[in-house]
């Protein structure tokens, strides 16, 4: 493991020549699980000064509490200082309008890099490992994701570090079991509830009854698509800067339609001021339209102008913000006043059917929520039905008003619209057979 965890770390320039001391100092985050007692063992092992760090983020009540003196008791008996912070994390996320779990990351990430800055060290080690990467990648497969998503989990970006990227979760523990390392298992791991857990528990192994050998199989087309993408990545890039004056914010038309994939440059540009693909899509099939028409993300509007397309933030054009629903809210006051509740799904659950409810698979939408105004392009899977149709056409075939379609807002998991708020709901949602938990809107 330690020669293994070396030879990765050289190949994949993890400890440059550029460090400033003979033995570099490096934060390492301590967990207490067994992949960062591991990789805090074996960085020590390879000759690094290591500093370990362990977060409390009080989410599990004694567990967490165990969790965090297990970490100060190894550090203790490697003679290694440990550092330890506590967050009020459920606060942070309810205050940030954002999920647990994203609270959680960048909470950890942001006392890390302090703490690199203020001990002066070199980088921040986590313990990722293979099988994170594989699962990081069949988990965008089945989002919907382009060539970046399909690469894994890189093994440095910036001053974070990965050296146990090129081993298993399967080496790890057996390497913890021959030194006879403590380290303690987080329960919900062991829970076939969330998603990533899913694909672990569920997903991987089915796989693996198709071939034996599916992780090496996995790698490898990620290995392939991480070096397809330095070279997307080039192109586009080149392509973005022949079309596009940041400074103006134009986007050149004539410049467009003379590249292999118009679509390509035009999705890399605009999905980093908010656009989803299948606006992208009716932006591109617009180049050729007459000047005036406009299409929205939550802060951008981009104007069709005879020869160009130009960028503009919304708050130029008088457009409303996106509202945030953090995973923690329990009632919603703007821009429309609606209670949340998530129910247990048991005999005695009753879907509520009036138009001012609504009810959703907990397990299926993504935190945080957003409730936004329609945009050209808009489309979802009304219930009782297969196939998507776009929300234009939903408000015309339902003779809503100039007004009406002005007045009403959608509600949106990730780039989905589950539900035309005190109207209709998305199929792909609904609660089905093997539902266990649900989320449940009111307005009032």
């Amino acid at each position: 493991m330690i020669r293994k965890v070396r030879k990765y770390i050289e190949e994949h320039g993890l400890a440059p020549s550029g460090f400033s001391t003979p033995t570099p100092k490096i934060i390492v985050g301590l967990s207490g699980g067994a992949d960062s007692v591991v990789l805090l063992y074996v960085l020590q092992r390879l000759g690094y000064e290591c500093l370990a760090a362990h977060c409390n983020f009080h989410l599990r009540g004694e567990e967490s509490l165990r969790d965090e003196q297990v970490a100060l008791n190894l550090a203790k008996s490697l003679k290694i200082p440990c550092f330890k912070q506590d967050f009020d994390t459920v606060t942070f996320a309810r205050e940030k309008g954002i999920s647990i779990e994203m609270a959680a990351r960048d909470l950890r990430y942001e006392w890390f890099e302090q703490l690199r800055q203020a001990q002066d060290a070199e980088a921040i080690a986590v313990a990722h490992h293979r099988d994170d990467s594989i699962e990081t990648m069949l988990l965008n497969l089945t989002r919907g994701t382009g060539i970046k998503g399909l690469t894994g989990i890189k093994p440095k970006n910036g001053k974070i570090i990965r050296p146990l990227s090129g081993v298993s979760k399967k080496e790890i523990l057996q390497f913890a079991e021959e030194k006879q390392l403590p380290y303690i298992t987080d329960s919900s791991n062991l829970q076939d509830e969330f998603t990533r857990n899913k694909i672990r528990l569920s997903v991987v192994p089915l796989l693996q009854t198709l071939n034996p050998s599916i992780d090496e199989a996995l790698l490898h087309t990620m290995a392939n698509l991480n070096e397809v993408s330095k070279i997307y990545e080039n192109h586009i890039q080149e392509a973005i800067l022949q079309v596009f004056d940041a400074e103006k914010g134009s986007i050149d038309i004539s410049g467009l339609q003379r590249l292999p994939s118009p679509e390509a440059v035009l999705f890399e540009l605009l999905k980093e001021y908010g656009f989803n693909r299948d606006t992208v899509q009716d932006i591109r099939r617009a180049m050729e339209s007459q000047a005036g028409k406009e299409f929205y993300s939550p802060h951008y509007a981009l104007i069709k102008d005879r020869n160009r397309f130009l960028l503009v933030p919304r708050e130029q054009t008088g457009e409303k913000n996106v509202y945030t629903i953090g995973e923690n809210a329990i009632e919603i006051n703007a821009p429309v006043s609606m209670r949340l509740t998530i129910e247990a799904i048991n005999p005695n659950f009753e879907i509520p059917k009036d138009k001012n409810s609504a009810c959703f698979d907990a397990d299926k939408i993504r935190f945080p929520l957003q409730i936004r105004k329609w945009e050209q392009g808009d489309k979802f899977i009304p219930f009782g039905m297969k196939s998507f149709q776009k929300i234009s056409d939903y408000f015309n075939n339902h003779k809503f008003s100039k007004p009406e379609k002005e007045n009403t807002w959608l509600l949106c998991s990730g780039n989905d619209i589950i539900w035309i708020i005190g109207h209709r709901t998305d199929n792909r949602y609904r609660i089905g057979e093997g539902s266990r938990r649900a989320v449940v809107f009111k307005l009032f």
